[in-house]
C-alpha cells in the first residue's frame, strides 16, 4: 500500500545515485537488511536505474516494470527456469538405443509405440535434452506412432503408449488439449452470435417499416376531415363528373390533390394487364368504373414523380393524350408503393393492337392522325396566364400508345418528358436516369451528338420516333387484299433485343431505313404515307418535319379521302 501512496508523493526531479553507494571495488554494496519497504523500493530503483528521487516510495516506480514480470511471468522464463531446476530421473530403458542396460538417467522418462513395416515397435527410455523432450512429449499421437512421458523414478516402467483407434477417432483438437466442449463453444459461438445479430437485424428493420407506416397514417391523418368534407360535396358522382367539374376552371391538369388522394384510397385493383421492366399496370375500379393503375417499382420512383409532375401540368388535358386521374403514394403489404391513375382502355397498347388487326384506309388514317394530334399539343407551348410548357416525349414508340374505342389513340408514359419554356427560356430535362428504347433512337442519339442543351433537339427526336410508328401502322393497312405482318422498325437488320452499337452500325454508319414494300406505291394513300415518314428519317435533325406539319399533311389526306369517297 505505501508502494502505491509514494506515487503520489514523489516528487520530479531524478537524482543520480551517490558514489557512497559502491564500494571500494566499484560493485554496488548489498541492500540493507533493516530497510523499511518504502527504503528497500528505492534502493533497487537506485540499483536498477541510477535515479532516485526524495521521497523512498518514488523509488517504487522505477521497479514497476519488475514488478509485473515478476507476477506475470513469461512462457519463456517458465521453461528457462525449468529447464535449470530439472533433476535428472532414473529411467527403464527398452528398445535399440539402450544398448547392453536396461537403465538410463535423463530429465524426462517416456515410453512409445510406432509402426515400422506393419509391426509394431515398443520402446522406452528417457530424454537427455530438455528441448528434445518437452518437443516430442508434446506431439500428439498419429496412426502410426504415440509417445507417453513421464517424470519420476522409473515412473515409465508400467506404462505402455497406445495408438489411436481408428473407430470413433477424436478430433486432432481434442488430442492437442482442447476438450469437446471446448470444440462445441467454438462452433457454436460464432453461430449464436450470427443468429443474435441477425434478429437484431430484423428487429431494427421490422421497427424502420413501422415508423414509416406510422408516417403515412400521420400523413392521411392530417387530411382527414377535408376528405371527408370532399367526398360528402362529390358523393356518388361518376369518374366523369369528377373529370368535367375539375376541369372547370380550365386548367387541364387532373382532379385536385385531396380529391387524388380520395380516389386513390377507394379503388380496388382487380387484375395485372401488363408488366414492364418499370413495373405494373392493372385494372382497377372506383365507384364501378375501370380505371387504370400504373404500379412503379421502387428503383423508378422518378419515373412516377416525374410523369405526376407533368401530369399535373395546366392544359395538358387533350383527347389523344392518356387522360391522368390521380397520383399517389400508398402502403400495401408492408411496402410502399407508386400509384398513377389513368383511363383504361381496354384494346391495349398499339403494339398489341397491329399484331392481331388489319386496317383498312380510314381507321389507318384515324390512329396516325390522332397520334400526331397529341404529339403537336405535346410540343406546342400555350401562352397566358395558364399557360402549357412545350413538352417532349423522348420514348415515343408503339407500346406507349394507347388504342381507344372510337379507334383513335393516345400517347402515354411521360416518365422521360423534357419541358421548355420560352419565357424563362429554361430546359426541364428531369433526374431520370431511364433513357429511351434503343430501337427508336434517332441517329444523333445514337451517335451521341444531340445537342442536349437545344429543346428542339428533342421534339426531332420524336419526330424520328413518330416516323418509324407510322412505318409499323402503314405495314397493316390493307390495300388490293395485301397486308404484311407486323414487325417491328429494323426487324430484319438487328436481333429482337437490339444493342446501343447494334442500332448505331444500322442507322448511323450504314444509315439503314426501314424497308418500304412496292405495293405500296399502288395505294395512294400508302404512297402520301410513305413520303411523309421518310421526311421524318432525315439523317439532319433540322430537315424533318415539325410535329404540326404533320397533323397538316395527315389532315390534308384524311380530307381528299373523304372528298373522294364524296366524289363516288
Amino acid at each position: 500500500m505505501d508502494f502505491f501512496v509514494g506515487l503520489c508523493d514523489c516528487g520530479t526531479s531524478p537524482q543520480l545515485g551517490k558514489l557512497e553507494d559502491f564500494g571500494e571495488s566499484g560493485r554496488a554494496k548489498e541492500p540493507p537488511s533493516a530497510r523499511s519497504g518504502g527504503d528497500l523500493w528505492g534502493y533497487w530503483a537506485k540499483r536498477t536505474t541510477g535515479f532516485g528521487c526524495s521521497s523512498t516510495m518514488v523509488d517504487g516506480v522505477m521497479i514497476l516494470p519488475v514488478l509485473l514480470l515478476l507476477v506475470f511471468p513469461s512462457p519463456g522464463w517458465q521453461d528457462d527456469e525449468l529447464k535449470l531446476n530439472m533433476v535428472h530421473y532414473e529411467c527403464v530403458c527398452e528398445g535399440m538405443s539402450c544398448g547392453n542396460g536396461d537403465r538410463c538417467q535423463g530429465q524426462q522418462c517416456f515410453a512409445s509405440l510406432s509402426i515400422n513395416d506393419g509391426a509394431k515397435v515398443y520402446q522406452k527410455g528417457c530424454f537427455q535434452v530438455y528441448e528434445q523432450g518437452k518437443m516430442t512429449c508434446k506431439t500428439p499421437p498419429s496412426p502410426d506412432q504415440a509417445v507417453e512421458c513421464c517424470q519420476g523414478y522409473l515412473c515409465n516402467m508400467n506404462i505402455t503408449a497406445q495408438l489411436p483407434s481408428s473407430k470413433g477417432q477424436t478430433f486432432q483438437g481434442e488430442a492437442a488439449g482442447y476438450s469437446m466442449e471446448t470444440l462445441i463453444i467454438v462452433i457454436l459461438a460464432p453461430v449464436i452470435v450470427l443468429i443474435v445479430f441477425s434478429a437484431v437485424a430484423v428487429l431494427i428493420i421490422r421497427r424502420i417499416q413501422k415508423n414509416h407506416m406510422e408516417r403515412l397514417n400521420s400523413r392521411d391523418a392530417e387530411y382527414g376531415t377535408i376528405e371527408g368534407l370532399i367526398a360528402s360535396n362529390v358523393g356518388d358522382s361518376t369518374l366523369a363528373d369528377l373529370l368535367d367539374h375539375s376541369c372547370t376552371s380550365g386548367s387541364g391538369s387532373g382532379l385536385p390533390f385531396l380529391v387524388q388522394r380520395t380516389v386513390a384510397r377507394q379503388i380496388t385493383l382487380v387484375e395485372c394487364v401488363g408488366k414492364g421492366r418499370y413495373g405494373e399496370v392493372w385494372r382497377g375500379q372506383w365507384q364501378g368504373e375501370n380505371v387504370a393503375v400504373k404500379i412503379f417499382s421502387s428503383r423508378d420512383e422518378k419515373s412516377w414523380f416525374r410523369e405526376t409532375e407533368l401530369y399535373n401540368t395546366v392544359l395538358l388535358r387533350h383527347e389523344n393524350i392518356l387522360g391522368f386521374i390521380a397520383s399517389d403514394m400508398t402502403s400495401r403489404n408492408s411496402s410502399t408503393q407508386l400509384w398513377l391513375i389513368t383511363h383504361y382502355h381496354e384494346m391495349g397498347s398499339l403494339y398489341d393492337y397491329l399484331q392481331l388487326t388489319t386496317l383498312d384506309t380510314v381507321s389507318c388514317l384515324r390512329i396516325v392522325l390522332s397520334i400526331a394530334s397529341g404529339l403537336a399539343h405535346l410540343h406546342i407551348e400555350i401562352f397566358g396566364t395558364q399557360g402549357k410548357p412545350a413538352i417532349s416525349h423522348r420514348d415515343l414508340k408503339s407500346k406507349n400508345i394507347l388504342v381507344k374505342k372510337n379507334g383513335q389513340c393516345c400517347i402515354a408514359d411521360l416518365g422521360l418528358a423534357v419541358m421548355h419554356s420560352q419565357s424563362t427560356n429554361q430546359l426541364d430535362v428531369g433526374n431520370n436516369p431511364r433513357v429511351g428504347t434503343k430501337r427508336y433512337m434517332a441517329p444523333e442519339v445514337l451517335d451521341e451528338t444531340i445537342q442536349a442543351d437545344c429543346f428542339d433537339s428533342y421534339k426531332r427526336v420524336d419526330i424520328w420516333a413518330f416516323g418509324l410508328v407510322l412505318w409499323e401502322v402503314a405495314r397493316r393497312m390493307v390495300s388490293n387484299g395485301i397486308v404484311e405482318d407486323y414487325k417491328p422498325p429494323f426487324y430484319d437488320l438487328v436481333p429482337n433485343d437490339p444493342s446501343f452499337e447494334d442500332m448505331r452500325k444500322v442507322v448511323c454508319v450504314d444509315q439503314q431505313r426501314p424497308n418500304i414494300p412496292n405495293r405500296w406505291f399502288s395505294d395512294p394513300t400508302l404512297t402520301s404515307l410513305a413520303k411523309l415518314m421518310k421526311e421524318c428519317w432525315y439523317q439532319n435533325p433540322s430537315a424533318r418535319l415539325t410535329a404540326l406539319r404533320i397533323k397538316k399533311t395527315l389532315t390534308k389526306i384524311d380530307n381528299s379521302l373523304d372528298k373522294l369517297k364524296a366524289d363516288c
